[in-house]
């Protein structure tokens, strides 16, 4: 059995390999295919005691495509290189957050 290397795990899909931009669009397709509304959010620290993360605008109520929410990610990537980046989708029914994840690491290769 092999072990994952020693190293910081985030959310969810940090114990994956780096999503590919295609594999990111297919999670944010999911996020609009349910209903809920996606945001992006903004950190300069990951700690797992920092629950609350700056928002990136407001969140996209009107998103029809995923082309309009990456255009978001890639201008907050560009603005904040050195925070850490994610996609959160908000459900208005439950009022709440049912998913995230992380979409940029600082000092990552990509982008």
């Amino acid at each position: 059995m092999k072990t994952l290397p020693k190293e910081r795990r985030y959310e969810t899909l940090s114990y994956l390999p780096p999503l590919s931009d295609s594999q990111m669009a297919r999670q944010i397709q999911y996020i609009l295919d349910q209903g809920f509304f996606p945001a992006v959010e903004f950190s300069e620290s990951s700690e797992p005691e920092m629950h609350y993360w700056t928002m990136w605008k407001l969140p996209m109520f009107a998103a029809k495509s995923v082309k309009e929410v990456m255009n978001e990610v890639d201008a907050c990537r560009s603005e904040y290189r050195d925070c850490y980046v994610r996609v959160v989708g908000f459900d208005n029914i439950k009022q709440c957050q049912v998913l995230s994840f992380i979409i940029h690491k600082p000092n990552s290769s990509r982008f």
